[in-house]
């Protein structure tokens, strides 16, 4: 299950363009919570990359 979580420290910076109504949707998911847009994107992509290697592993073991 996807949880937003606080900040992470250790960063590089990255540009990367958002369509405006994305942009909106995470802004309004995160309301009351204690993490930013960066920590969102950044816990968003390693819930995929984790998603994606169970779906890899079930794809080789069937």
């Amino acid at each position: 299950m996807f949880q937003i979580k606080p900040d992470r420290k250790e960063t590089e910076n990255k540009t990367v363009r958002f369509p405006i109504d994305l942009i909106r949707r995470i802004e309004n998911a995160l309301v009351g919570k204690n993490a930013t847009f960066s920590a969102f994107v950044i816990q968003a992509c390693e819930y995929a990359l984790e998603n994606m290697e169970v779906e890899e592993k079930k794809k080789v073991n069937s």
